[in-house]
């Protein structure tokens, strides 16, 4: 497939687009249906496909949280099935009236949430990403131009087909989701640049992917996923619940970008929460690399490089610094982390709250594990990403975050004087 075949998908994706944007909420919700059961059938298939995507992955030396983002087996795909009813349920975004009001002269001015048009993603690794992004756009009145990894092509394509079927079994176009099987990097960067064709797009994988796809694009990019995200466990923390926290953040799924990957603990209660955390974490075999303040405490733990302190490990890694205040806390937050999911575990309402009012990042938490970041667990649906920047959309992207606006002006013969 050359440069110019995936501007001709995107010329396809445009004018499935055109359809979409007219299609009533009961037409897309039965394309989502046909969707959900296309995959369950061809769910063998599925299976198949990605094992082999699997076995090429490990000879060709992909490891740990790579490999674990790759997997697509048949819970996983009964889990995004779910999703697709959970966005079926949404109410349609398009057409919502998000404001009104009448000008003295008696002109009406709406404020009409509309589809985007062509929404593009590159991506590493998960097929769930396929499945979830296909259905947002649908729903959102959107067509999708899917570039996933080399490393998923057998499963992607799989799924793609499916969701293919259903579309035109619904009577949709079937160019409304398509998949960009050219996963050279040439392919891509034609991709970054159909300006006038894709309307948006979604980079979601590591930084490495993220930084290319900001430097090359020249069409709009929302900046995605990178988490390098903190747990502080403040000198106010109920110590009992905080184990808690710090271990769900890292252990449930290290792999994600809503893991936690540094943790802070106020030096008034390091000497007896260090202990603990190191207990609950060791039947994980998490490796915890400290600073100096840290080893004194946990004689056991690696010594942290300054490297750490920015690194978003994807992995069973836990670096662990002792700071002196609250201040040092949030300075530490702003200073090295991505703008993702920070959280502080306290009693004291007032230091939460300066903690949630000056961090910057998406989402922050007060006395909850950063993993609820999540589309899924925010009641979106599915997210097609979660937004680091600040223009636009921020935090887990769904339905309404996906789409545009336009204003509709409704006079009786009104002239400009």
């Amino acid at each position: 497939m050359s440069g110019s075949r995936v501007a001709a998908q995107a010329v396809r994706a445009q004018a499935a687009a055109r359809v979409l944007g007219t299609v009533r909420r009961e037409d897309k919700d039965r394309a989502l249906e046909l969707m959900a059961q296309a995959l369950l059938r061809r769910a063998a298939e599925v299976e198949r496909a990605n094992q082999e995507d699997e076995e090429r992955a490990r000879e060709e030396g992909l490891t740990g949280p790579m490999l674990a983002r790759l997997s697509f087996d048949r819970r996983r795909l009964e889990r995004v099935v779910a999703g697709i009813a959970d966005v079926r349920a949404l109410p349609d975004p398009v057409g919502e009236v998000v404001e009104e009001h009448v000008r003295p002269d008696g002109l009406v001015i709406r404020k009409v949430r509309v589809p985007m048009g062509v929404i593009a993603m590159i991506y590493e690794a998960r097929p769930n990403v396929t499945v979830d992004a296909a259905a947002l756009c649908l729903k959102a009145g959107s067509a999708v131009l899917l570039r996933g990894g080399s490393e998923a092509v057998e499963t992607n394509r799989v799924l793609v087909e499916a969701m293919r079927e259903a579309l035109t079994q619904a009577g949709l176009p079937a160019d409304a989701v398509q998949m960009v099987e050219d996963t050279s990097r040439e392919a891509a960067v034609e991709l970054m640049r159909l300006r006038g064709l894709v309307d948006l797009l979604i980079p979601r994988g590591g930084a490495g992917l993220i930084g290319r796809v900001l430097e090359e694009a020249r069409v709009p990019v929302i900046e995605t996923g990178v988490g390098n995200c903190h747990v502080f466990v403040d000198r106010a923390a109920d110590l009992d619940q905080a184990v808690r926290i710090a271990v769900n953040a890292k252990v449930s799924n290290p792999a994600v970008c809503n893991a936690a990957e540094t943790l802070l603990v106020h030096r008034a209660v390091a000497d007896a929460f260090l202990p603990r955390l190191a207990a609950a974490v060791a039947p994980y075999r998490v490796e915890l690399r400290g600073c100096a303040d840290t080893r004194a405490i946990l004689p056991e733990a690696l010594p942290a490089s300054e490297a750490d302190w920015d690194t978003e490990f994807l992995d069973l890694v836990y670096a662990v610094r002792v700071v002196d205040s609250l201040d040092e806390a949030i300075a530490h937050i702003n200073r090295h982390g991505t703008r993702h999911s920070e959280a502080i575990v306290t009693e004291d309402t007032e230091r939460a709250r300066r903690f949630l009012t000056e961090v910057d990042a998406a989402a922050v938490y007060h006395n909850a594990s950063t993993r609820f970041t999540d589309g899924y667990e925010f009641g979106l649906g599915a997210e097609i990403g979660i937004s680091t920047q600040k223009l636009h959309a921020r935090g887990p992207m769904g339905l309404r975050e996906i789409c545009s606006t336009k204003y509709v002006v409704l006079g009786q013969g009104q002239v400009r004087e």
